[in-house]
């Protein structure tokens, strides 16, 4: 059998939302599970992350699946509905949609659902992504209060910044300042809002990425934030090879050896979700010791540098992200997101579930 296989572990996604609800305050969580729970397997999440007060997921299918796995806790369609037939759904299921534009309110209005369904109602702050514009807060929570079968209302924005420079406060601020006035709940917490800006907790955080164990900072480690990784990726060297001076490794040849050196060859490529634009220099660790790739990664293959694992060969195990080697590494020296990485776990990667 291929030695590449991820361990997902559910113990680090239950201490993690720990964490996540430590910084929440009175706040409630939504976990947000969205992309096959950010590679880790909607169900095996929704059992690690079993304490959450809600889930958050992009799909009536993905919601419809966690309420045919017993779930009852309520749950969030971050992109709402995409048509007016996925309103009844909504009451069927007990789902929460998110409306963002006027159009979902017209569905609203000619096809009510049977039974009253509790929505947020998502304001664009300032990403410019989703969202009504905050000018017509009035106006629009106005028209959802008049909607039949409307349980409740919860105001919402999302933040282009939160874990840079800018930060929040001038997403923030407007989106307060113009709708305190209607009394209502409001979410605006990501997972770099909910860790460093208090202010921001609302009713409701919506917590991803550190769930998972991964940091949303540039300039902050995950274990400096008290997160545990919950997906490790590891694979074995399956070949040893020796360049002389001026060899070279791989398509392209990009890497070309300054002197006599060792590499292995790992079982582990782009098609397995490792990054194929990953540059020479990207760490690995091999036998427990930080090495670096080389050259251009293979669809079922990457090399890797033997120079200081004298004691490396055929068979030495090779982590190439999760415990001992954050996956937010990995992303920077790959010019890349964790969250690209943990959600490109391709299906052929055996999963093994772990405590």
């Amino acid at each position: 059998m291929r030695p590449i296989q991820a361990r997902i572990s559910a113990g680090a996604m239950t201490h993690n939302l720990r964490v996540a609800k430590s910084h929440a305050g009175a706040a409630r969580v939504f976990a947000v599970i969205k992309a096959n729970a950010y590679g880790h397997g909607l169900s095996r999440a929704r059992r690690a992350l079993a304490a959450a007060d809600g889930f958050a997921v992009l799909t009536l299918e993905e919601a419809a699946k966690l309420r045919l796995m017993g779930v009852e806790q309520p749950i969030l369609m971050l992109e709402g509905i995409f048509g007016a037939d996925e309103i009844a759904r909504c009451a069927e299921f007990d789902l929460w949609p998110v409306l963002h534009h006027v159009a979902q309110l017209d569905w609203w209005r000619r096809h009510p659902p049977a039974r009253p369904v509790r929505v947020f109602l998502k304001f664009d702050s300032g990403m410019h992504r989703l969202g009504f514009p905050l000018a017509d807060h009035a106006a629009i929570v106005a028209r959802a209060k008049n909607l039949n079968n409307i349980a409740g209302i919860t105001l919402m924005t999302h933040f282009a910044e939160a874990d840079e420079a800018a930060g929040v406060d001038w997403q923030l601020q407007p989106f307060l300042r113009e709708l305190a006035g209607h009394g209502l709940p409001w979410s605006s917490a990501n997972s770099a809002a909910l860790l460093r800006y208090p202010s921001t907790l609302g009713d409701w955080v919506r917590p991803g990425l550190m769930l998972y164990g991964a940091s949303p900072f540039a300039e902050v480690s995950a274990e400096q934030l008290g997160l545990r990784p919950a997906m490790t990726l590891r694979s074995e060297i399956i070949s040893v090879q020796t360049l002389q001076p001026g060899e070279g490794v791989g398509y392209g040849q990009l890497f070309r050896a300054e002197r006599a050196m060792r590499l292995g060859v790992v079982a582990c490529g782009y098609a397995d979700g490792y990054p194929r634009h990953a540059p020479t220099g990207t760490p690995v660790l091999v036998n427990g010791r930080v090495s670096r790739t080389l050259g251009r990664v293979s669809m079922d293959m990457l090399c890797v540098d033997l120079s200081g694992c004298a004691d490396a060969g055929i068979g030495s195990p090779v982590v190439l992200w999760g415990e001992g080697l954050p996956v937010d590494a990995v992303a920077v020296a790959s010019g890349t997101s964790s969250y690209e990485l943990l959600c490109a776990l391709a299906a052929r990667v055996p999963v093994e579930e772990v405590a």
